[in-house]
Protein backbone atom coordinates (compact mmCIF):
# COMPACT_ATOMS: atom_id res chain seq x y z
CA UNK A 1 0.00 0.00 0.00
CA UNK A 2 1.47 3.63 -1.26
CA UNK A 3 0.14 7.18 -0.45
CA UNK A 4 0.30 9.30 2.47
CA UNK A 5 -1.80 8.72 6.01
CA UNK A 6 -4.90 10.71 5.95
CA UNK A 7 -8.05 11.07 8.57
CA UNK A 8 -12.09 11.23 7.62
CA UNK A 9 -13.59 13.97 9.63
CA UNK A 10 -17.10 13.89 10.91
CA UNK A 11 -17.90 16.24 8.79
CA UNK A 12 -16.93 13.64 5.92
CA UNK A 13 -14.13 15.81 4.35
CA UNK A 14 -10.45 14.00 4.41
CA UNK A 15 -7.34 16.21 6.35
CA UNK A 16 -3.80 14.89 6.01
CA UNK A 17 -1.49 16.08 8.58
CA UNK A 18 1.89 17.02 7.70
CA UNK A 19 4.89 16.33 10.39
CA UNK A 20 8.06 18.35 11.10
CA UNK A 21 10.62 16.98 8.02
CA UNK A 22 13.31 19.69 8.27
CA UNK A 23 14.57 23.04 9.83
CA UNK A 24 16.81 25.40 7.81
CA UNK A 25 19.58 26.42 10.39
CA UNK A 26 20.78 28.93 8.18
CA UNK A 27 17.62 31.06 8.79
CA UNK A 28 16.92 29.97 12.16
CA UNK A 29 18.04 32.97 14.63
CA UNK A 30 17.07 30.71 17.67
CA UNK A 31 14.86 33.07 18.81
CA UNK A 32 12.80 29.48 20.89
CA UNK A 33 9.38 30.85 19.90
CA UNK A 34 8.60 27.32 18.32
CA UNK A 35 10.69 25.15 21.02
CA UNK A 36 7.97 27.22 24.10
CA UNK A 37 5.41 26.31 21.60
CA UNK A 38 5.57 22.51 20.99
CA UNK A 39 3.35 20.14 22.89
CA UNK A 40 5.58 17.28 22.17
CA UNK A 41 9.39 17.93 22.74
CA UNK A 42 10.26 17.13 19.35
CA UNK A 43 12.84 20.29 19.36
CA UNK A 44 16.34 21.43 21.09
CA UNK A 45 18.07 24.82 21.30
CA UNK A 46 21.96 23.94 20.65
CA UNK A 47 24.56 26.41 19.43
CA UNK A 48 26.20 25.63 16.36
CA UNK A 49 30.07 25.65 16.23
CA UNK A 50 32.46 27.46 13.58
CA UNK A 51 32.30 24.41 11.42
CA UNK A 52 28.88 23.81 11.46
CA UNK A 53 28.70 21.33 14.38
CA UNK A 54 26.59 21.06 16.92
CA UNK A 55 27.09 21.85 21.02
CA UNK A 56 24.34 20.90 23.00
CA UNK A 57 23.95 23.59 25.90
CA UNK A 58 24.19 23.03 29.21
CA UNK A 59 22.24 25.12 31.24
CA UNK A 60 21.77 29.37 31.58
CA UNK A 61 25.50 29.73 32.38
CA UNK A 62 26.74 28.34 29.13
CA UNK A 63 29.75 30.15 27.97
CA UNK A 64 29.05 32.18 24.58
CA UNK A 65 32.43 31.76 23.36
CA UNK A 66 31.84 28.51 22.60
CA UNK A 67 29.69 28.54 19.83
CA UNK A 68 28.67 30.91 17.49
CA UNK A 69 25.19 31.42 17.67
CA UNK A 70 22.14 29.27 18.89
CA UNK A 71 19.88 27.14 16.36
CA UNK A 72 16.93 25.27 17.17
CA UNK A 73 17.18 21.26 15.80
CA UNK A 74 15.08 18.51 15.38
CA UNK A 75 15.93 16.71 18.22
CA UNK A 76 12.92 13.82 17.91
CA UNK A 77 10.96 13.90 15.20
CA UNK A 78 9.43 10.26 15.84
CA UNK A 79 7.41 12.75 18.79
CA UNK A 80 5.70 15.12 15.93
CA UNK A 81 2.01 15.39 16.16
CA UNK A 82 1.73 17.15 12.73
CA UNK A 83 0.08 20.49 14.67
CA UNK A 84 2.62 22.41 12.82
CA UNK A 85 3.01 25.13 15.78
CA UNK A 86 6.01 25.67 15.03
CA UNK A 87 6.26 26.64 11.39
CA UNK A 88 2.93 29.13 12.73
CA UNK A 89 5.16 31.24 14.72
CA UNK A 90 8.56 31.36 13.22
CA UNK A 91 9.55 34.52 12.43
CA UNK A 92 11.91 33.43 9.44
CA UNK A 93 9.88 30.12 8.26
CA UNK A 94 12.56 27.67 9.09
CA UNK A 95 10.62 24.54 9.21
CA UNK A 96 9.21 22.21 6.08
CA UNK A 97 6.72 20.08 6.70
CA UNK A 98 5.45 16.51 5.08
CA UNK A 99 2.71 13.84 5.04
CA UNK A 100 3.35 10.76 5.99
CA UNK A 101 3.59 7.97 3.72
CA UNK A 102 2.18 4.22 3.88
Amino acid sequence: MTGTFSVTLPSGASWTPTFVAALDEQKCIGCGRCFRVCPRGVLELVGLGEDGEHIRLEGEDDEDDEYEKKVMTIAHKELCIGCTACAKICPKKCYTHAAAEL
